[in-house]
């Protein structure tokens, strides 16, 4: 009986440690609830220009999700939290960093931006650890062609972006915007067409399937059936191509690439005299940092898809963000001119957060069942998903125009056909050579 005594007086004296420590101890405040997002951008290096603005739009997203208090998610207000690591335009280094964050930050959902090539493996990653990734990889069909070849179909990955030639509906695919500028332009010209595309999945998605249908047209694009503009990326003499396309009396130019590829290409077109009536870029001239950087007046009158715009009209943001004022944001803050890639980096988070809270659960089956019926307004246009898991945005042609501002080149929106994405300005037709 004794022993027994002293073993309870024993447990007495624990437990009055225990509740005492308790008491003596400044207890700390509970964490308020958060969704945890892990995105992997290319922030230096080749994709740097597409990364920055692309990363820049879903911080700002984030920003004006937790000014609301963050999302409602079944009840509970939810703040979010936005951890992001750069790629340094390496695929290879996009997976591992993802599952990083995966496995150490305990992210919940994968936010992305850049070129279609850069996320198969952050894909795969998404499959295995079955986490939503919602991106934005640009082109419709290099993404495409990518995914069916794989087992699974990334049925975790849900892409936003834009179309070359897959959507019929006007003013969706470039291929269609394009045409109709080029063929306003055509019998100005004797309809001979240069090609200039890198060797990639997004260069080689552009150069065989927008070749054909220039042939259809009646146009020649000379060398295509030879391959003569398709390159390798590390390409960095384009003599006897461009000798090709000169030979030939090309007066077209179409080019699909990044900006320091085709900015080494056009700079020595110039000094060999190829001087075409008119260039239509994919990629190269998205960027006023990366049209300014090739110097000179090298960037008047080149044309480039727009997949956004600080013009966009009647695209609420988060909060009564819009495209204006979210372009404001980014030339405040950074100091540099306005940038393409800030809305779908934003549409990115908006759409994933409309989904959870439509979901009202973070539970990854919940969330994919709202994603796949989305219908929404958008800061860079209308987000309805297809059966491939892809939402096909707008799409208008733009120019840059030489001014007489402080920033030297503006990218104005020369071709339209959405009533909410206005023409800013007429087409400069032949480019002006000194």
């Amino acid at each position: 009986m004794r022993k027994l005594g002293l073993f309870l007086l024993a447990i007495i004296v624990v437990i009055i440690l225990v509740i005492s420590s308790f008491a003596c101890t400044p207890q700390q405040p509970q964490k308020a609830s958060e969704i945890s997002l892990g995105a992997v951008q290319s922030l230096t290096g080749m994709y740097a220009q597409i990364g920055t603005g692309d990363s820049f739009g879903q911080k700002a997203a984030v920003e004006d999700i937790n000014k609301q208090g963050g999302l409602n998610v079944g009840g509970t207000k939810m703040l979010v939290k936005l951890k992001t690591l750069d790629d340094e335009s390496d695929p290879l280094k996009k997976a591992s960093l993802y599952e990083s964050l995966i496995l150490e930050d305990k992210v919940q959902f994968m936010v992305g931006g850049g070129p279609p090539p850069t996320h198969v493996g952050a894909s795969s990653v998404a499959d295995r650890y079955k986490v939503i990734y919602a991106m934005c990889p640009a082109p419709y069909e290099p993404w495409l062609a990518m995914r069916q070849e794989t087992e699974s179909k990334w049925p975790y990955t849900w892409a936003m972006g834009f179309a070359i030639a897959a959507s019929q509906e006007p003013g969706y695919s470039v291929t269609g915007v394009w045409m109709d500028v080029l063929m306003q332009i055509a019998d100005q010209t004797n309809k001979k067409m240069a090609f200039l595309a890198t060797d990639d999945p997004d260069g080689r998605s552009w150069y065989m399937g927008l070749g054909p249908v220039l042939k259809q047209l009646g146009f020649e694009v000379v060398g295509f059936d030879n391959n003569v503009g398709l390159l390798p990326m590390e390409t960095n003499d384009f003599s006897s191509v461009i000798k090709a396309w000169k030979d030939n009396d090309c007066q077209i130019l179409w080019v699909a690439c990044p900006a320091q590829f085709f900015g080494t290409a056009w700079k020595q077109c110039h000094s060999l005299g190829f001087k075409p009536k008119q260039v239509c870029t994919s990629r190269a001239a998205m960027f006023y940092e990366d049209v300014n950087a090739w110097g000179g007046d090298l960037a008047n009158g080149i044309m480039n898809e727009v997949y956004w715009h600080p013009s966009f009209q009647n695209c609420p943001g988060i909060g009564g963000q819009t495209p204006a004022s979210l372009d404001e944001k980014w030339i405040k803050e950074t100091g540099q001119q306005s940038h393409l890639g800030t809305g779908p980096g934003y549409r990115t988070i908006q759409t994933l957060a409309d989904a959870i809270e439509r979901a009202g659960s973070l539970d990854t089956e919940k969330v994919m069942a709202a994603l796949a019926v989305t219908d929404l307004k958008t800061i860079d246009g209308r987000v309805k998903f297809n059966e491939n898991q892809f939402s096909i945005g707008p799409i208008a042609m733009g120019q840059w125009f030489k001014t007489d501002k402080p920033h030297k080149w503006e990218l104005e929106i020369i071709n339209s056909k959405h009533s909410d994405i206005p023409a800013t300005a007429k087409p400069l037709f032949p480019i002006p050579y000194d």
